[in-house]
């Protein structure tokens, strides 16, 4: 039977480049905000979304999720009513992912909120992303052109490393590049994937 492997961190630690490795190796990687990203655009997400939190967060019927973030970062209540309506689309959309998965030993569920969704029970091993805040802050104001107070809203919405830590199998430290690389490589020896 798959095993599947959670891989978190929080927002700027590298998991998609941590991801990338693990593909690399041909492990298959299903990137949970990839897929609700998706799943936001369906008919049925989409209306459900419209009709908790109002037209105005849609651009000629697209849906604005910098607009949308702006709600829900800056109120907890409503990323719970988000969450309520993407999670159980993504652990769905997972499910028939693995299925089409079967036959790999092991398969890589990346997720920045692995444990605030509860998603982290499904696995069975976790492996958690961490890098120095200051640089978590400046990778997404890089990669997402935002303000550092909008990426602390996020980092502010997250458990932090050391909750995470806890509950993890194997902490992969992603301030050096081939620091990252080697951990990986002895995780997939540990897991007899290379």
């Amino acid at each position: 039977m798959t095993k599947i492997i959670g891989l978190t961190g929080g927002i700027g630690s590298g998991k998609t480049t941590v991801a990338a490795h693990f593909m690399a190796a041909g492990v298959p990687v299903y990137i949970a905000d990839d897929a609700a990203r998706k799943l936001m655009q369906s008919a049925e997400i989409s209306t459900e979304i419209k009709e908790k939190f109002g037209k105005t967060i849609f651009d000629h019927g697209i849906l604005n999720r910098e607009k949308l973030s702006e709600i829900v970062f800056k109120d907890p209540e409503k990323l719970k009513l988000l969450n309520a309506i993407i999670h159980p689309a993504v652990k769905k959309d997972f499910k028939n992912w693995v299925a089409n998965h079967k036959n790999a030993a092991y398969v890589i569920y990346e997720a920045a909120i692995l444990f605030e969704s509860g998603s982290f029970k499904d696995c069975d091993m976790v492996i958690t992303v961490v890098a120095p805040l200051e640089s978590r802050i400046q990778r997404v104001i890089q990669r997402d052109k935002t303000t550092r107070e909008n990426v602390m809203r996020r980092v502010n919405a997250q458990w932090n490393d050391e909750q995470r830590i806890e509950k993890t199998d194997f902490v992969i430290e992603n301030s050096d590049a081939e620091i990252a690389q080697s951990t990986v490589n002895k995780i997939l020896t540990l897991l007899n994937i290379q």
